[in-house]
Formats: C-alpha cells, sequence, structure tokens
C-alpha cells in the first residue's frame, strides 16, 4: 500500500499488507487484552487517557506535519485537528465515570437497575480527511468504557494510523488493546465477521456504509456509521449577510473542502441572494491555494487525484446541465491535486450540485423564494447530516432547526462542527448511530437491566 503526497504527486511510502494469519492473531490477542482492561477501574483507565492528551499536545507540530504529507491538510488546521483530540481524551477521563453510573429505576425489584459493560473489541474504519479527529472521537470513549480498539485506516493515511498507534502504546494502553492493522477491502470485510470482533464502527461513504452494515447484519453485530452529507445552509431574509457569507465560506473550504459537514448547498432567499452571493464570492476568491506547508494557505491539495478528478466531473456536468461557473471550476496547471474555490449558481433537480455530495472546494449557491422553499429544499436530499440556518430572529430560526429540517446536527448563525460535549451523528443516507457526548459512549456498551427480587 503506497501514501503519495498530494501536493506534489510523489511517493511518500511503501506498506506491507498485514497477512491473514497477523490480522487472526491480533484480533484474538485485543479479545484477551480486553478482558484485563474491562476490569481496570474507571480512574486507573483516565489517567492512560490523559497521558495520550498530553502527547497529543507535546507533538501536536509534527502530527500536524504527517497529515500536511499524507493528506494536504494545511498545517494551522492539523494543530488544531491534534489539539482537538486532547480535548476529547481529557473529556471522557473525567466524564465517563459519571456517564457511565449505573442509574437506578424503581420496579417491583427489591432493587433494578441499569448497569453499562463493555461490548469487546470494536473494529475502527476510518477514512483520510480527519485521520487524527475522527479515530480519536471513537477511541477516547470505547476504550473509557472498557472496550478494546483495532484501527482499520485509509491506505493513503498509514502514517497517521501507525502514528496514532505508536502513541497509545507511549501513554500506556497495552499493546494488543490499540492496535492498528493494515488491511484491504476483503480482509476488513473478514474482520467484521471474526468471531472475536464485538462491533464496528465506520466513518466514509454512504457505499461503504451499507456494505460494513450488510456484513456486520449477518452476524448481528452493532455498527455505527457516520456517513456522507450534503448539509444546507439556509439564508433567510432577515440574515446578517455578511456574516452569514463569510460562515459559510469557512465551513465550505475547511479542510480544502473535505468535511462531511461542510456548508455544501447554500440555499438563499430571493431577496437577498444577489447581496449574498456578491458577499460569497469575495470571501471564496480572496483564499489562497497552495502548498499545505505555507502558513499563508487556506486551501491545500485534495487528498487523491481520483478524489479530484471525480469532483471535476461533477462539476462539469452540473454546467452541461445548466448550472453556471462563477469561480473557479478549472484544474490548476500544476503538480499536485489542487482544485480551486469553486462557485456554481443556476442550481437545479437533476444536476450533480443538487443531488450529490461534492467533497471538495465548491459551493452550489440554490435561490428560492421564500423560508417554506428554502426547508423544502433543503430537506430535498438523501442526505441528512448536518444543516444550518442564518437569520436574526432566533426564536424563528432555532425553531427550523430543530422541528422542520432533517438532519442529526442543527446549527444557528453559526457553521456544523463536532463537540465532544454534543451528540454527533446523522439520519437517512448520513447514517445512525451517535458519536460524542454521553450519548456517544453508550453506542458500544451492553445497556443492562438487573432486577433483584
Amino acid at each position: 500500500m503506497k501514501t503519495i503526497n498530494p501536493a506534489t504527486g510523489e511517493l511518500i511510502e511503501k506498506y506491507d499488507q498485514m497477512s491473514d494469519d497477523a490480522l487472526d492473531v491480533i484480533t484474538r490477542d485485543a479479545a484477551t487484552a480486553q478482558e484485563k482492561w474491562r476490569r481496570n477501574s474507571f480512574y486507573e483507565r483516565s489517567l492512560l487517557l490523559q497521558r495520550a492528551a498530553e502527547l497529543l499536545e507535546e507533538h501536536k507540530e509534527k502530527y500536524a506535519k504527517l497529515m500536511a504529507r499524507e493528506m494536504g491538510k494545511p498545517l494551522a488546521q492539523g494543530e488544531s485537528e491534534v489539539e482537538k483530540c486532547a480535548w476529547v481524551c481529557n473529556y471522557y477521563a473525567e466524564n465517563t465515570e459519571d456517564f457511565l453510573e449505573e442509574e437506578v429505576i424503581r420496579s417491583d425489584a427489591s432493587k433494578s437497575y441499569v448497569t453499562f459493560n463493555p461490548l469487546g473489541t470494536v473494529l475502527a474504519i476510518m477514512p483520510w480527511n480527519f485521520p487524527f479527529w475522527q479515530l480519536f472521537r471513537f477511541a477516547a470513549p470505547a476504550l473509557m468504557a472498557g472496550n478494546a480498539v483495532i484501527l482499520k485506516h485509509a491506505p493513503n493515511v498509514t502514517g497517521c494510523a501507525l502514528a496514532i498507534e505508536n502513541l497509545m502504546h507511549e501513554a500506556g494502553i497495552a499493546d494488543n488493546l490499540f492496535r492498528t492493522v493494515i488491511a484491504d477491502v476483503d480482509q476488513t470485510q473478514n474482520l467484521i465477521l471474526h468471531p472475536d470482533i464485538a462491533a464496528v464502527t465506520l466513518t466514509g461513504s454512504t457505499r461503504a456504509g451499507k456494505s460494513v452494515a450488510s456484513t456486520a447484519g449477518s452476524v448481528l453485530k452493532k455498527t455505527v456509521l457516520e456517513l456522507g452529507g450534503s448539509d444546507p445552509y439556509l439564508i433567510l431574509e432577515d440574515a446578517d449577510v455578511e456574516k452569514a457569507a463569510e460562515t459559510c465560506v469557512t465551513s465550505r473550504l475547511i479542510n480544502s473542502g473535505q468535511s462531511c459537514i461542510a456548508a455544501k448547498r447554500l440555499i438563499v432567499v430571493e431577496d437577498i441572494y444577489d447581496e449574498f452571493l456578491e458577499a460569497v464570492f469575495h470571501h471564496m476568491n480572496e483564499k489562497k491555494i497552495g502548498d499545505p506547508f505555507n502558513s499563508a494557505t487556506d486551501v491545500g491539495p485534495m487528498a487523491r487525484e481520483d478524489l479530484r478528478d471525480d469532483l471535476h466531473d461533477q462539476v462539469q456536468k452540473s454546467v452541461a446541465k445548466g448550472a453556471e461557473c462563477i469561480l473557479g471550476g478549472s484544474i490548476p496547471d500544476q503538480d499536485g491535486f489542487y482544485y480551486p474555490p469553486t462557485i456554481l449558481t443556476d442550481i437545479s433537480k437533476g444536476m450533480p450540485a443538487y443531488e450529490e455530495e461534492l467533497f471538495g472546494p465548491v459551493a452550489s449557491v440554490i435561490k428560492v423564494k421564500d423560508t417554506r422553499e428554502a426547508i423544502k429544499v433543503a430537506n430535498d436530499s438523501d442526505y441528512g447530516l448536518g444543516a444550518a440556518v442564518f437569520s436574526e430572529d432566533l426564536q424563528h430560526a432555532e425553531e427550523i432547526a430543530a422541528y422542520e429540517l432533517e438532519a442529526g446536527c442543527c446549527f444557528v448563525n453559526d457553521f456544523v462542527k463536532s463537540d465532544p460535549r454534543l451528540p454527533f451523528g446523522g439520519i437517512k443516507e448520513s447514517g445512525y448511530g451517535r458519536e460524542l457526548s454521553h450519548f456517544g459512549i453508550k453506542e458500544f456498551v451492553n445497556t443492562k437491566t438487573v432486577y433483584r427480587a
């Protein structure tokens, strides 16, 4: 398996795929380690998670450089990602005992309560776009709950995957309790079926989620799926247009546009459409695209050449169906897998820019008549991960966010983001289950009723 520098197209490293026998041994050893780990106190577990947080903070520059090399993330964004991983480790180190405290429930019994036991070993199939955060937001609660973790990361960030494994072991987590495996798709499917894998979590495409869910379902194993998104951002007639435009552009271009919760469809009421579009154009146009190691860079390369080419194909097909490209929309004549900040307007049903997830720095700006039509267009999607509403009428905007939009995370006057304190996940083809908060840690435990007559 190869890792390629997306800024240059040059080979970084080759890695040997693990044998089936090696994967079997790793999985069985993880189950053995988990039997011991589950009997440790929350306090004992928390010390190791806190040490992991310290190591993340100490080496954030090193890890940011690794992400920049392997998937093109600008350095400042990489450091912020590592800091967020330290936050989630400390958050669960401090709060898990309260989250998983036995819950007494009055019944006909002399005593009845609910206790939360770890499931065992959880297989984590993770994507390349946030190679540290996607893993830590699952692993911190999973480990604190008493589970073991086997990480199967995206091949193009194998260096990040191995660095995370080394960090965990340096923090004091037993070698067999957290392992990174280097495996292909067929081997990953077999891992799901392995008798010592208790559950699976995947962050990735809807197609991959359906495949994993089908395999896990065939042996009745728990899954949590965080899949794609085509997040709608509603800009209503009473919005602060400049603030909304700046926020939408920030969201659209985070991680060079390669985020499942980026602002992908900007749905604008016609009364302020022209003003908003002008502001979005200004902010998109001033963003600097370039080397992720350059501190002035806002938008780095896309992670892989095929991803860049697929995005360009979606743009071209949308234009062919009647969309207008008013900014960007062409592949730069330079080394690396770059794509410029791009704006598409005149979007309508049947276009990739309306129907599909555009995973890169492309904003689809959609004009609607009024708030009711904005809500209708927002929900006219197979996806349901995040959404946002911009309005100075906070009560009205909050009601839309809470009761009208079909998504798992809805924000008012801000862009969608994950936070250890808040549950994160989607509905429809954006997946099911939740990560983070007390909801997330309870996904991979046995919620057990205990009844004493």
